[in-house]
């Protein structure tokens, strides 16, 4: 199966998060014919092991996605359907390259497609921080072929609820919604005064409300939200949910989850000089980034402590969006920058010469 079409078997089976069953024992099912020991791990996540050396290179990538979606084909030298981007592609990529590359004395590869990353459980990626201790470890994530990912913001999910006596809509009361869009109103003002000063949206606190719903329930109204906020470097979800607790004066009960720290990896290391080399020798001009969301880099990377990446062909942009692609010779970049950064990677780590110029199919 060559590169094109393992991409797209694996974006044509639906894996939304919590149902990706059927795509990873497709996956496990290449691997294995691509020559990795391949195998479903305890968390349901995809695992293929190329290697036996004491030097470990693990390949996170993720197998979930968000519903919907386009339809799955290719158009236009495009390859469209949900996870083409996020995160499909990088995973294929991933694969795709290890097996190009193949054993090398002395490492072990191992390539991972991690379950839920979608969802605020990061199951997959919480079961392989347990499991593992790589030396090295690459994110899949869309960077595009051309750049190297290597910081991610925080999250914290807050779930609010309010109830009062149901009273006349006309009586002197407030409206059980008032008192959530007061408590939103008053979070908006404390993002504001948090932010004063502070230059770019990474080192921003971004709230966003992401649902609200009112209800009477017997002699009760009720309003529930959900209010979501993206943390910048410095900030911890404990000071936030303390200051969160603090500006609720209605008492309405806080339910917190999804708590990730933001996570910026070192960008002087082995693996990104690795990765800079390979995208000069397939023809790019490297960047670094840094990303407002999240990925499976903030359970890892904390985990770990090892230099660490996220790489993968792809524009986020069209991340979770009706309209994902991949251009199809972006793809084969990012597989031809993905061998040759662990070409050198391995190649300098052993003291061997490095391999002759890469080339893109």
């Amino acid at each position: 199966m060559d590169e094109i079409a393992l991409l797209q078997g694996l974006v044509a089976i639906p894996s939304p998060s919590g149902q990706e069953a059927e795509a990873v024992a497709w996956l496990v099912e290449q691997m294995g014919a691509l020559g990795f020991h391949a195998h479903v791990d305890e968390a349901g996540n995809a695992v293929g092991v190329l290697g036996t050396g004491p030097r470990q290179v693990l390949l996170l990538g993720h197998i979930d996605t968000v519903p919907g979606g386009p339809r799955p084909e290719i158009r236009d030298g495009r390859l469209y359907g949900r996870g083409a981007v996020d995160a499909k592609g990088p995973l294929a990529a991933f694969v795709t390259a290890v097996a190009e590359l193949g054993p090398v004395e002395g490492w072990q590869f191992v390539v991972v497609g991690a379950v839920e990353e979608e969802a605020a459980t990061s199951r997959g990626a919480r079961h392989v921080a347990r499991h593992y201790r790589p030396a090295f470890c690459i994110v899949g994530e869309p960077s595009g072929w051309d750049a190297i990912t290597v910081g991610y913001k925080g999250r914290l999910l807050l779930d609010y609820e309010c109830r009062q006596p149901t009273a006349h809509t006309a009586g002197p009361g407030r409206a059980v919604a008032e008192h959530a869009v007061n408590y939103w109103n008053a979070i908006v003002a404390y993002v504001e005064r948090f932010n004063r000063g502070r230059q770019g949206a990474f080192h921003q606190l971004q709230p966003s409300l992401r649902h609200i719903e009112t209800r009477r329930e017997g002699n009760e109204d009720v309003v529930r939200a959900t209010f979501a906020f993206r943390l910048p470097p410095g900030l911890a979800p404990t000071t936030l949910k303390r200051d969160l607790q603090a500006l609720n004066p209605n008492g309405g009960r806080l339910a917190f989850r999804g708590a990730e720290p933001a996570f910026v990896a070192d960008r002087r290391t082995p693996l990104t000089r690795a990765f800079l080399h390979a995208i000069r020798r397939v023809g790019g001009r490297p960047r670094f980034k840094v990303k407002t969301g999240t990925s499976d880099m903030n359970v890892v990377g904390p985990a770990w402590e090892c230099p660490i990446v996220a790489y993968g062909p792809g524009d986020s942009r069209l991340d979770h969006t009706p309209d994902e692609h991949v251009e199809l010779d972006e793809y084969r970049r990012g597989i031809a920058v993905l061998r040759a950064a662990l070409e050198h990677l391995v190649s300098a780590r052993a003291g061997r010469p490095e391999p002759a110029k890469a080339t893109c199919r």
